[in-house]
């Protein structure tokens, strides 16, 4: 058996021995039970949140990506294998023999992990097979958290037409379903903003936030009474994402919303700023973000089982954000030289981080700082390799910082690894 064929668990509890800890000791330390970890250590709980397996590997002072197994080398180039994902969305035909349940979800999982970690390379090859295998099961739930994740990974590697068809497919996929159709909603709007689309990326986003989340503005007869934060559950939600529906019955009944449903509502808002921004709606963009604000201020922590990575710090980012989109550099930087130091920014995924500094670089060259750019991206390559290698918008943003006379030592260094000349 390879390192790559390990199960994570297995690998917790060699580095747990390794640094002399009991199972009592290592739980403790993660403010869980001793259940917990051995039921992880035995592969009988799955261990696949990626902000858990931060925490473990903090505790275990490793990597986290030590405890998935050592990553191959990031490869340069966008990866191929785009058209057997193509090939894969224009299949129809549903499996004979279609995967268990639960192993579709453990896949789903790994797939999600793939993506937050910028294994872009390895995750072009596994989608096809799993978007085969998700077709041939009956989970609306799994089949558009395997259309969300390919349509982001269509983004990120600069197809942003078929990312789009993937996005509709979770749509078409989620039903009826309104927390399902919102999830999908963050990938529509993420592949039109891709297309330049912003307009049609803010119309989508606003209206299913506004489904979502009870609008400040305009209070209405059916939202629960009390404050804000009140309105939020404390109930776990497992990762189907139990409890999510939406409605509120044919009889008006009030209810309370789960926190997986703020977070996306949240996200939902966050995408419909960005969107604002690009289509020149500033003063917009600042109020979403300020709505957003409102949202992730009172929510606290749960385990984030739609995949959002929303909360304070996701708003902050998109702060700095919209502030370079109106061309208003000097804020941007200077938000984000704040944001950057919290203990928050280092619990996002290295795939979210990774995005949000080559953003940073293109603020950077806004006020000609060349060697801001080129340490924000030599920290992007540093934190997720894949984001700087693989992203066709992160070679043109090396491109430009590598024109400079003479170029940066870390971007010359980046430009001769991606194969650009000066």
């Amino acid at each position: 058996m390879s390192s790559d064929d390990i199960p994570i668990g297995r690998r917790v509890a060699r580095w747990r021995v390794r640094r002399s800890m009991t199972q009592q000791m290592l739980a403790d330390r993660v403010r869980r039970s001793k259940s917990w970890v051995d039921k992880v250590e035995r592969g009988a709980r799955t261990l696949d949140r990626y902000s858990v397996i931060q925490e473990v590997a903090h505790v275990l002072r490793v990597d986290p990506e030590v405890l998935l197994g050592q990553p191959q080398a990031t490869p340069v180039g966008t990866p191929d294998g785009v058209d057997d994902i193509r090939a894969a969305l224009a299949r129809y035909d549903i499996p004979r023999v279609p995967p268990r349940t639960d192993e579709l979800r453990r896949q789903v999982g790994h797939a999600w992990l793939t993506y937050q970690h910028a294994h872009y390379g390895q995750l072009v090859r596994v989608l096809p097979g799993l978007l085969d295998a998700a077709q041939g099961v009956r989970s609306p739930e799994l089949l558009v958290q395997a259309y969300r994740i390919t349509s982001s990974l269509l983004v990120k590697l600069g197809e942003a037409d078929l990312a789009w068809l993937a996005a509709d497919r979770a749509m078409s996929a989620a039903g009826d379903d309104p927390l399902l159709a919102a999830t999908a909603t963050i990938s529509i709007a993420q592949a039109l903003r891709a297309c330049n689309r912003d307009h049609l990326a803010l119309t989508a986003t606003l209206s299913a936030a506004n489904r979502l989340l009870p609008d400040p503005a305009r209070p209405r007869d059916h939202e629960v009474d009390g404050p804000f934060e009140d309105q939020i559950t404390r109930q776990p939600h497992d990762q189907r994402g139990e409890g999510r529906g939406t409605g509120t019955g044919g009889g008006g009944v009030a209810r309370q919303r789960s926190a997986g449903e703020w977070a996306v509502g949240g996200t939902l808002l966050v995408q419909a700023a960005l969107a604002a921004a690009g289509c020149g709606e500033h003063r917009r963009a600042d109020e979403l973000t300020e709505r957003a604000a409102g949202v992730a201020a009172r929510l606290r922590g749960y385990d984030d089982p739609h995949r959002t990575s929303f909360g304070p710090v996701a708003v902050e980012l998109a702060r700095v954000l919209v502030a370079a989109q109106r061309g208003d550099a000097v804020e941007a930087l200077r938000r984000h030289s704040t944001v950057v130091r919290r203990e928050a920014w280092r619990r996002l995924p290295a795939e979210y981080r990774g995005a949000y500094l080559v953003d940073v670089a293109r603020a950077y060259l806004q006020v000609g700082d060349l060697r801001g750019a080129a340490r924000a991206l030599v920290d992007a390559d540093s934190i997720a390799p894949g984001e700087v290698r693989c992203r066709p918008l992160a070679r043109t943003v090396i491109a430009d910082v590598a024109r400079a006379q003479p170029a940066p030592a870390g971007v010359a260094r980046l430009a001769t690894v991606v194969g650009l000349t000066r």
